[in-house]
């Protein structure tokens, strides 16, 4: 397998920041939901948050690697034979995607860069990750409604993640499943491609 894409397949690169990104933000949309059930006074609660903080910014910079390898890398197509409106709600799917998994993370970035007691991001207990400078360095009046906001902006793309996602998964089984093509194939390592797209 070549690190590149291929018209047949994506190369070893697209599917190693593929399988990166899908495990840490299903993990991250866990550890999210379950630390909103958590009381405040939990004493696991501040290693559930940081964690999951250094998983989102994790998710961010493989998103950004992923985004640049896409722009220098063209995906192989889908299927001539697939329907048009099944391509372009495939495609407008991958973009919001690509959308969520790079502002998710940066929303809660900046959620956390204005919050009222700027606590430390300690990135897995290595090294402590900067605040977003411009938003840490405002007053606390000026930081608070940011914070709401922010926070508004978080839980909504989390959310439509947690929709997304399993639409994602779907269309993937739909075409292994249903349609019988390669289209799941091509991003599984090893796998067999019977025929170009």
């Amino acid at each position: 397998m070549t690190a590149a894409n291929t018209l047949k397949r994506y190369g070893s690169v697209a599917m190693t920041f593929h399988w990166l990104i899908a495990f840490a933000v299903i993990l991250n949309i866990c550890l999210g939901l379950y630390m909103s059930d958590l009381p405040r006074g939990d004493p696991n609660l501040s290693f559930i948050l940081q964690t999951h903080k250094s998983i989102g910014l994790t998710v961010l910079v493989l998103s950004l690697g992923r985004l640049g390898w896409r722009l220098a890398n063209p995906i192989p197509p889908l299927p001539a034979t697939m329907n048009p409106l099944l391509r372009r709600v495939a495609r407008g799917t991958h973009y919001l995607l690509y959308f969520l998994i790079i502002f998710i993370p940066l929303s809660g970035w900046a959620l956390v860069s204005a919050s009222s007691h700027v606590t430390p991001i300690v990135w897995f207990g290595l090294f402590q990750w900067p605040h977003i400078p411009f938003l840490a360095d405002l007053p606390h009046a000026q930081r608070a409604p940011l914070h709401r906001d922010f926070d508004f902006v978080h839980v909504y793309l989390a959310w439509s993640a947690i929709v997304l996602v399993p639409i994602h998964i779907a269309g993937a089984l739909y075409h292994q499943f249903v349609r019988g093509d390669d289209v799941l194939k091509r991003m599984l390592p090893g796998a067999r491609i019977s025929k170009v797209a």
